[in-house]
């Protein structure tokens, strides 16, 4: 099979890292000054599929780098039960990459009735979510033909974190600059060892804290383009009662960079190991990587707050190999289409 859609749109990902830095970071400091303005009690974000795990990132990023309250919403709060809370001095934040996910809209509209800031990210500037939010960011990432998304993914993380650093009163620096040159290195490396998994009908995925988000997003990939049962778990909550089913041969898929949850996943990995997994690993770290039946090494390059753009990557690429192995279409998921409607 020739290269697929979902295949060239993960190689255009540099490009599109680019251009948010050099085109993206007037409007988010715009907005910034005004949400620092406006008061920021909490941050409520209400998203749907894959903008759900950029979602996942963002609360991450608003705890641990600004301290704020940060919740994932629950659309049909608003859109079913019509409930009516107080959003005085509360961030309600919309993603979606049509822009026109009709229960994500519909939760930004009526937040902002009930005394929210609104703001929206979209890749579509005319879409019915940029025009009903105080504040919106485009994400430059060009047409997305393929169902699966990639680049508007990891273009969601990085105007996610650029807005972070904007309200903490942080200019880029270096390390967010050198994103779309690690970037590039990171397409050209590859996988080790995934031959063996064109035969697996579950998976499961694992990390922890900021890449939690990355896990979520690895086993949505596989589900929608290989038909896996994929499922994903933090590194804690595994141990929790559902390691329980991890046997011999059981295919699990770690994300381990350097940072605070790496310990945690080194030691998972000894204890999955001892029970005959098939570990899947995707790391910085040479002696975790030698334990695992297929790798991906990434260069030890970002703090731990960036690395999602990153690993974001080898995950896109793990899921659409599996797909052509598996002799399935990775640009067209049985029964799925490019906006999902839900209310």
């Amino acid at each position: 099979m020739a290269n697929s859609k979902m295949y060239a749109e993960i190689r255009e990902q540099p490009e599109v890292l680019e251009r948010i830095l050099n085109e993206g970071w007037t409007e988010v400091l715009s907005a910034s000054r005004a949400l620092r303005e406006d008061g920021l009690r909490s941050v409520m974000i209400v998203a749907r599929g894959t903008s759900d795990n950029a979602a996942l990132y963002a609360k991450y990023l608003f705890e641990v780098l600004l301290g704020v309250p940060t919740a994932l919403a629950s659309p049909s709060a608003f859109t079913l039960y019509k409930s009516r809370m107080n959003l005085e001095e509360v961030l309600v934040m919309g993603i979606s990459q049509s822009g026109e996910s009709q229960d994500v809209l519909e939760t930004v509209r009526r937040s902002r009735e009930l005394g929210a800031t609104t703001l929206t990210v979209t890749n579509n500037e005319g879409s019915s979510m940029a025009e009903a939010a105080q504040h919106h960011f485009f994400l430059r990432a060009g047409k997305e033909e393929s169902v699966a998304a990639t680049k508007t993914y990891t273009a969601e993380l990085l105007v996610l974190y650029l807005l972070v650093s904007a309200l903490k009163g942080e200019s880029q620096g270096d390390e967010v600059r050198r994103l779309p040159e690690l970037s590039r290195a990171v397409l050209e490396a590859e996988w080790e060892g995934t031959e063996r998994y064109r035969y697996a009908e579950y998976m499961v995925m694992t990390s922890r804290g900021y890449n939690l988000a990355t896990a979520e997003e690895a086993a949505l990939k596989l589900m929608e383009t290989t038909y896996v049962v994929a499922q994903a778990f933090s590194e804690a909550d595994l141990r929790h009662g559902p390691i329980a089913m991890i046997g011999r041969d059981f295919p699990v898929l770690g994300i381990a960079p350097f940072g605070k949850m790496q310990p945690g996943m080194r030691s998972l990995v000894e204890d999955l190991r001892d029970r005959g997994a098939e570990l899947l690993l995707v790391s910085d770290d040479e002696d975790m990587l030698k334990k695992a039946s297929a790798t991906f090494p990434v260069p030890r390059s970002l703090p731990e707050e960036l690395s999602p753009i990153l690993y974001a990557i080898p995950i896109q690429l793990l899921a659409e190999t599996l797909a052509r192995l598996k002799g399935f279409n990775p640009d067209t998921p049985r029964g799925l289409s490019k906006v999902t409607e839900t209310w």
